[in-house]
């Protein structure tokens, strides 16, 4: 099934708000980026939650029918990448999102959404 990455983006920052992830964005790169249309990140604030939101969000591509084109990171190192091919998702810990800054480093980047 091919999705619309806009709206499956979208969806997936609703799995993220509804599992309680903070500080969400959805931001859409398309126009300083040829290797994706959208960047989600969001932050677990313990393992345990980031393990939680992995799960509902991989749930919701199987629903979906989004095959999964990579993985990287785990809740364990603070930091997961989902690599949907146009959306690629990074769930951080607290301190790794300060630290790799994402928003700041695509500050070019249009935000779409952001839940705080």
């Amino acid at each position: 099934m091919r999705y619309d990455s806009g709206t499956l983006a979208r969806k997936l920052v609703d799995v993220l708000s509804e599992k309680q992830a903070s500080d969400i964005v959805l931001l859409d790169i398309s126009d300083v980026a040829t290797f994706a249309d959208y960047f989600v990140i969001a932050t677990g604030e313990t393992k345990r939650q980031m393990e939680a939101v992995l799960a509902a969000l991989e749930e919701e591509l199987d629903k979906e029918e989004v095959t999964l084109l990579g993985r990287e990171g785990s809740p364990e190192t603070g930091w997961v990448l989902l690599d949907l091919g146009d959306i690629v998702v990074h769930i951080f810990g607290p301190e790794e999102r300060s630290y790799y800054d994402l928003e700041g480093l695509w500050h070019r980047a249009r935000p779409v959404v952001r839940v705080q």
